[in-house]
Protein backbone atom coordinates (compact mmCIF):
# COMPACT_ATOMS: atom_id res chain seq x y z
CA UNK A 1 0.00 0.00 0.00
CA UNK A 2 2.71 2.42 0.69
CA UNK A 3 4.58 2.16 -2.57
CA UNK A 4 1.48 2.94 -4.55
CA UNK A 5 0.68 6.04 -2.71
CA UNK A 6 4.16 7.64 -2.66
CA UNK A 7 4.40 10.52 -5.17
CA UNK A 8 5.86 9.77 -8.30
CA UNK A 9 8.98 11.71 -8.20
CA UNK A 10 10.11 13.50 -11.52
CA UNK A 11 13.71 12.91 -12.50
CA UNK A 12 15.27 16.17 -13.77
CA UNK A 13 18.77 16.28 -14.99
CA UNK A 14 20.75 19.07 -13.84
CA UNK A 15 23.25 19.26 -16.62
CA UNK A 16 21.03 19.77 -19.54
CA UNK A 17 19.21 22.64 -17.95
CA UNK A 18 20.37 26.43 -18.59
CA UNK A 19 21.89 28.06 -16.06
CA UNK A 20 18.68 30.19 -14.84
CA UNK A 21 16.61 27.14 -14.76
CA UNK A 22 19.04 24.97 -12.21
CA UNK A 23 19.24 28.51 -10.05
CA UNK A 24 14.97 28.56 -9.73
CA UNK A 25 14.70 24.90 -9.31
CA UNK A 26 17.18 25.36 -6.61
CA UNK A 27 15.34 28.43 -5.18
CA UNK A 28 12.04 26.52 -5.43
CA UNK A 29 13.24 23.91 -3.25
CA UNK A 30 15.42 25.79 -0.50
CA UNK A 31 11.98 27.48 0.06
CA UNK A 32 10.18 24.02 0.10
CA UNK A 33 12.58 23.12 2.78
CA UNK A 34 12.07 26.19 4.66
CA UNK A 35 8.48 26.16 4.90
CA UNK A 36 9.31 22.28 6.21
CA UNK A 37 11.66 23.65 9.34
CA UNK A 38 9.20 26.56 10.01
CA UNK A 39 6.31 23.65 10.21
CA UNK A 40 8.67 20.98 12.01
CA UNK A 41 9.42 23.89 14.28
CA UNK A 42 5.59 25.24 14.75
CA UNK A 43 5.05 21.48 15.19
CA UNK A 44 7.20 20.79 17.60
CA UNK A 45 6.23 23.62 20.01
CA UNK A 46 2.78 22.71 19.78
CA UNK A 47 3.76 18.99 21.42
CA UNK A 48 5.53 20.77 24.05
CA UNK A 49 2.54 22.93 25.14
CA UNK A 50 0.64 22.06 28.24
CA UNK A 51 -2.43 24.06 27.21
CA UNK A 52 -3.24 25.85 23.72
CA UNK A 53 -5.64 28.40 23.51
CA UNK A 54 -6.34 30.18 19.81
CA UNK A 55 -8.79 33.16 19.99
CA UNK A 56 -9.51 32.61 23.67
CA UNK A 57 -10.66 29.04 22.97
CA UNK A 58 -8.66 26.11 24.63
CA UNK A 59 -8.15 23.32 21.72
CA UNK A 60 -5.68 21.51 24.16
CA UNK A 61 -5.20 21.24 27.66
CA UNK A 62 -2.40 18.37 28.49
CA UNK A 63 -3.18 14.68 27.88
CA UNK A 64 -6.46 15.17 25.51
CA UNK A 65 -6.91 15.30 22.23
CA UNK A 66 -6.35 18.07 20.41
CA UNK A 67 -9.95 19.64 19.32
CA UNK A 68 -10.82 22.86 16.96
CA UNK A 69 -7.32 23.35 15.02
CA UNK A 70 -6.58 22.15 11.53
CA UNK A 71 -4.12 23.28 9.06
Amino acid sequence: MGARNKKKLKKLDLLKMSTHERNQLVKEVREKLRKRIIEAKLWRSLLEAENLTINGNIVYKENQQLTGFSF
